[in-house]
């Protein structure tokens, strides 16, 4: 009787052996990245400083990552001025891809419009008719390039009934965009009180535009546009000097200074600035230059998993299956200094155990990626294969096998 019981024994501490081989195979790290590209001699330098800027805040952010790559003050609450409308821009696209209005929409512009910012105002203006309707892709174009505020008054009462509502909408949106530190009171960007937003905010929210949509986003490289027998030039300079910059938007009021939104984009690598405060328009458009090129020259863009790609293994109890596949729903890029690639180090953050059933798509855990012990980008890991819960004897040994495991 005890030969047989040491024999059961026995065999159960084998087959527990060959399964914790089996798991310590399952449980594989994420995969390193591709192979490093050949390493500048500078790569062990640090990045110098940022050109200095002139301007009350201003900041550079990776528009994939989001990570603030150089600014000062940027998130104190600051008048926006007509980078505003970028904001207008976000909602009418949000509304429009709603189902709320379309784009074949005909917008009047109404006597409200006219009279609060057209021809007849200290502001740019658009210079459609009064009393008249245009589509409402040809209405936002003259507030995109033209940065007419009486376009932004007539979209805001087309998309809404008032201004008023229509900023309502603007708060909503900025909420869910993650703008913490922003609120608008108008469509335009005038002065009014409290209306506020922050060099951060206004990078993020530029971000936002460009990825939920990039049509609307696309009228912001338009060089010039016509109402009528008004032609009137987009009055972001960077679109004259620089080939790879397609956007964003300038503002200007007395107390707002001059300021400038602009993105470009270079290769797979796309950055943003904000310029808020500054002295002219050429001074902010030199300075939005100078920090984009700093950028470009110091950090460089990687692709590090792609989409759907298996990253990393797991092992599963109690599944038809013993293993699932772990990866990246969307592509993991990562900004970082040049020359600093092979120093990359991913981790993987899983549950100890995963039980069968598992479904295609599920979120498992997170795979991090640091340089010099700080994280650098992270993303949520994924089940890439569903697993289906095991038969009743396959589940039963594992209960035996996972309470053993645990001892």
């Amino acid at each position: 009787m005890t030969t047989g019981v040491n024999a059961l024994r026995g065999f159960a501490v084998a087959a527990l052996a060959t399964f914790a081989v089996g798991l310590a195979v399952a449980q594989q790290a994420p995969s390193t990245p591709g192979p490093a590209p050949a390493r500048a001699l500078s790569g062990d330098l640090p990045v110098p400083p940022p050109p200095a800027i002139t301007g009350t805040a201003w900041i550079l952010v990776d528009a994939v990552s989001g990570n603030v790559l150089a600014g000062e003050n940027y998130d104190t609450p600051l008048e926006p001025a007509s980078i505003t409308k970028v904001m207008t821009s976000y909602v009418i696209a949000a509304e429009i891809a709603g189902g709320k209005v379309k784009e074949t929409d005909q917008v009047m512009m109404s006597e409200n419009a006219w009279r609060q910012g057209g021809a007849g105002t200290d502001g740019s203006y658009s210079g459609f008719e009064v009393n008249k309707t245009a589509p409402l892709e040809q209405m936002e174009k003259g507030m995109v390039v033209q940065s007419g505020n009486d376009a932004a008054i007539a979209l805001a009462e087309h998309v809404a009934g008032s201004t008023d509502a229509f900023a309502q909408l603007m708060n909503m949106y900025a909420k869910r965009i993650g703008m913490k530190d922003s609120h608008f009171v108008n469509p335009h960007g005038l002065p009014a009180e409290g209306h506020v937003s922050t060099a951060r905010d206004l990078a993020m929210l530029g971000r936002a535009l460009i990825h939920d949509f990039p049509k609307a986003y696309s009228y912001n490289k338009i060089k010039e546009f016509t109402v009528g027998p008004i032609t009137q030039p987009n009055r972001n300079l960077l679109l004259w000097r620089d080939s790879t910059v397609d956007g964003i938007k300038t503002g200007h009021t007395s107390g707002a200074g001059y300021c400038l939104m602009a993105s470009a984009k270079r290769g797979d690598q796309r950055l943003i600035s904000v310029v808020m405060g500054s002295t002219s328009e050429a001074q902010r458009a030199s300075d939005s230059l100078a920090l984009l090129n700093w950028g470009f020259r110091f950090y460089e863009t990687h692709k590090l998993y792609d989409a759907g790609k298996q990253v990393a293994q797991q092992k599963v109890w109690k599944g038809q299956v013993n293993e699932v596949q772990l990866g990246v729903a969307e592509p993991m890029l990562v900004t970082i200094p040049r020359g600093k690639y092979d120093q990359l180090k991913p981790t993987m953050d899983v549950p100890k155990s995963l039980v069968a059933p598992i479904r295609k798509g599920q979120a498992i855990g997170t795979v991090k990626v640091l340089l010099d012990g700080k994280v650098v980008a992270q993303r949520p890991l994924v089940a890439l294969n569903a697993v289906e819960q095991a038969g009743f004897f396959k589940r039963l040994w594992h209960e035996l096998l996972m309470w053993w495991y645990a001892d």
